[in-house]
């Protein structure tokens, strides 16, 4: 999105010269002493003009030494300088047009170009001495650094005045930020300056890929092998790993280190992979970011693929399998809405046939199945408005009962059964602040035991033993990952895997019932690496990094940071600074995450390597509303999107422009779903806080939002109301927090990126916001992918947005100038 441009002009030449002045600010900063004698270092193109000359790009214009920057520049002239830049090998001939002899000074630059199928001139002559126009700039730049269509909706006023033959080249220029005119005029002529300026423009973004060390290209190559799972004779390794640029289901043996692919998914990733038995998988798979995800199952030696749920705009997941003594009748239970888009019934599907058979049906306010030890369904989470109720009935022979209700502060999750199916396991929150792991006894109707606590965050998950009939350990979340080891046998092993490991971060992948066991570590640094680990011999063997083409020595340090919040409340987060630069007014990206009921975690992130690796602090912050912190700094955020859920984004700011790291002329605000909110509202509410933004999947209209979310999500739709307002009796709150009303205060730049197809954030709230701002005579790049749902996966895709983002964020943001 972007903002700031001039709504008028008084001439069209003012037209021009204001549009080329707006160059970017790696084009106006710290110029080059001057080239030439006509071109004072004051001037608008001066910078791009001394380092294209510094690089043999542009020489002499005239016996006079001067450059003659405001004189049109000739086709000729073009071709020489583009030649040049592009290192062209000189041409097999020289007679590729009949007005450009062998002897010309242009003709090895012209022939050159044309065997590359740069030019192509018109009825055999190329017109070296005629004057370049706008448009044939466009064309000759866009094809010769290979400009794509990278999804920007582009707006130019005189759209219909663009010949056919250069009209998609000069959208392409646009969306490559190369010009950001909203009048192109592309039948004028251009300067000298001019074109130098676009073509550093051009040479300069390419090379903005590659800074600190990291290029993009490396940070966006797809990890070699993730999601890996153990067989259950611990024989076979399952794991995904690229093919074509997307994540495919590969095999190998344990010890080996090749695999065997078993799918061929051109179009969309596998997301998910599981072992049902040590013949059979199942994975799953969506189409185009819809997360209609379908459940398939696969044969060990890939043959025998077959989609289990086969059924348009059908949500399914994996809930349990039911075993038994002929594989033909294994059973998966899946959550599926085939029924009702708005619930998610538990259907049973024969693993060989797909034949569905309904199992459970939703009464329409389940959101939680609990299925016991045996594969039964015996408890289930309701959502009754703003309360929620727990579910729970004795066996599949009798009718589900409510045996309590929870307000709508408090949270109870069932995990699981006790081994003797008699009790739950839950993370509760009922009576006490952060979430702690309970016992619940579903006949007494009350909390049995309380087997951990942490008095600074919540539970999030816990490690249970069969063998032994316990929990082992219970894992919670400050400023990293930590695990509570409860059972003193694990906690001896655990120090010994440290010391093995050289690292306390690390966890397990699957049951620690079995002797071989599956460990993995992560890092900020990168994405960590599996291993196998014996039990019987305490040996630790690895396996394979999960992305070995990134450098650790090469990343930059996160670290834990907090502060307080203008009304006193202790904000959580991580600053992450460039490697090796003194952390002195830095230019600052600040990256809300969504949710908003989620958290931002120590660990390894592409994006923030990515931006630390272009000079950029990255801020992250848990803001009141994050999950982790207990229900008291959750439902801090009710009702304050926008507000003081916002307060704490800026304050963080405010906190790093204090202490001297954040210069505050230099501060965006990027970030995705409610991050893109956050994004928005920044720049709505916060104008003279941010230079620039970038909203990936915002809502910006609260209104419009909350009447749009997908069919899955109706259950919640009270506590929703109650977390973010209701659309009836909040209208005036949620009017005053939609940043889509307050269009008209936004000052600075702006991009918005959206998935087309997707079902939590609908992409008429990124183009209702579009128009808002068009309509102000604002320009805002707004890219679009077909084949996108709430964020982008595809290779492909992610690089044509990562690539604009930096270009961006560089141009408005660290490059900025006064």
């Amino acid at each position: 999105m972007k903002i700031g441009l001039p709504t008028k002009a008084a001439s069209i030449l003012a037209a021009v010269l204001i549009a080329c002045a707006a160059l970017p600010a790696y084009a106006q900063a710290g110029s080059l002493p001057s080239a030439y004698p006509d071109v004072p270092p004051d001037h608008y193109a001066a910078q791009a003009i001394g380092s294209l000359k510094q690089q043999g790009i542009v020489d002499d214009a005239e016996a006079d030494g001067g450059f003659h920057p405001d004189e049109a520049v000739t086709r000729g002239d073009a071709a020489v300088w583009l030649a040049s830049a592009l290192h062209a090998a000189k041409p097999k001939a020289l007679n590729g047009f009949a007005d450009v002899p062998a002897a010309s000074p242009y003709a090895e630059a012209v022939n050159a170009l044309k065997e590359l199928n740069i030019v192509q001139g018109d009825g055999g002559n190329y017109e070296p001495d005629a004057p370049l126009t706008r448009e044939q700039m466009a064309s000759l730049l866009v094809r010769a650094f290979k400009l794509n269509d990278n999804g920007i909706q582009m707006w130019l006023k005189d759209e219909a005045e663009i010949g056919p033959a250069h009209h998609a080249d000069v959208v392409k220029l646009k969306q490559h930020a190369v010009t950001e005119q909203l009048t192109f005029m592309p039948k004028e002529k251009v300067t000298r300056a001019q074109l130098v300026l676009f073509l550093y423009r051009t040479l300069t973004q390419k090379e903005e890929l590659s800074q600190g060390g990291v290029s993009l290209e490396e940070l966006l190559q797809l990890p070699d092998k993730i999601q890996l799972r153990l067989s259950p004779d611990g024989t076979m390794l399952a794991y995904l790993h690229p093919w074509e640029n997307r994540m495919n289901l590969y095999i190998q043996k344990v010890g080996e280190n090749e695999g065997i692919r078993l799918t061929s998914a051109k179009v969309d990733n596998i997301q998910s992979i599981y072992w049902v038995t040590d013949h059979v998988l199942v994975y799953g798979i969506d189409s185009g970011g819809s997360e209609n995800t379908h459940i398939h199952a696969i044969q060990v030696d890939g043959t025998n693929d077959r989609d289990l749920t086969p059924f348009k705009n059908v949500k399914s997941n994996l809930l349990d399998v039911w075993p038994a003594k002929d594989e033909s009748k294994y059973e998966l239970l899946l959550t599926m809405n085939r029924r009702d888009p708005k619930a998610m019934d538990v259907v049973r599907v024969n693993l060989m046939t797909g034949e569905p058979t309904m199992y459970v049906q939703n009464p329409g306010n389940v959101e939680l199945w609990t299925i016991d030890n045996w594969g039964e369904v015996r408890a289930a989470l309701a959502q009754d408005g703003e309360t929620t109720s727990l579910l729970y009935r004795e066996d599949d022979g009798k009718e589900f009962e409510k045996i309590a209700t929870f307000a709508k502060d408090d949270t109870f999750i069932p995990i699981m059964f006790t081994a003797d199916n008699k009790q739950l396991y839950a993370a509760s929150s009922v009576g006490r602040d952060k979430q702690a792991l309970v016992r619940y006894d579903p006949v007494a109707k009350k909390e049995a035991e309380v087997i951990y606590a942490n008095e600074d965050a919540d539970v999030n998950d816990l490690i249970y033993s069969y063998k032994k009939k316990a929990v082992l350990a219970v894992s919670y979340e400050t400023e990293a990952k930590q695990t509570a080891f409860l059972d003193p046998e694990l906690k001896v092993k655990a120090q010994k895997i440290d010391e093995q490991l050289h690292t306390t971060h690390w966890g397990f992948v699957g049951s620690l019932d079995k002797d071989l066991v599956l460990l993995y570590t992560d890092s900020d640094k990168s994405y960590g690496s599996y291993y196998l680990w014996d039990q019987r011999s305490d040996k630790i063997d690895k396996i394979a990094d999960i992305a070995p083409h990134i450098k650790e020595d090469r990343m930059a340090d996160m670290k834990p940071i907090s502060f307080q919040s203008r009304d006193g409340l202790t904000i959580h987060g991580y600053l992450t600074l460039p490697k090796g630069v003194v952390a002195n007014k830095l230019p600052v990206i600040v990256n809300p995450h969504g949710g908003p009921w989620a958290r931002d975690s120590w660990g390894f992130n592409m994006e923030v390597q990515l931006l630390a690796s272009q000079g950029y602090a990255v801020l992250q912050l848990n803001y009141r509303g994050s999950d982790g912190y207990g229900k008291a700094f959750l439902h801090a955020g009710d009702k304050q999107w926008g507000a003081a859920m916002q307060n704490d984004i800026t304050d963080g700011v405010n906190w790093l422009v204090q202490r001297g790291i954040a210069d505050p002329k230099r501060v965006g605000i990027y970030g995705a779903s409610y991050g893109g909110y956050a994004t928005l509202a920044g720049m709505a509410f916060t104008p003279d806080v941010y230079a620039a933004g970038v909203d990936v999947v915002g809502p910006s209209s609260l209104l419009t939002f909350l009447h749009t979310v997908p069919p899955y999500w109706e259950n919640g739709r009270q506590q929703m109301y109650a977390q973010v307002g209701d659309p009836v009796k909040d209208r005036k709150l949620l009017e005053a927090a939609s940043p889509l009303l307050h269009a008209d205060q936004i000052k600075a730049p702006l991009m918005i990126v959206q998935g087309a197809n997707d079902p939590r954030v609908n992409k008429a709230e990124s183009e209702q916001m579009v128009a808002a701002l068009r309509k102000l005579d604002v320009d805002v790049p707004y890219m679009l992918k077909a084949d996108e749902g709430h964020g982008y996966q595809k290779l492909e895709n992610e690089r044509d947005f990562y690539e604009a983002l930096i270009h961006f964020l560089n141009q408005h943001v660290k490059n900025k100038t006064e």
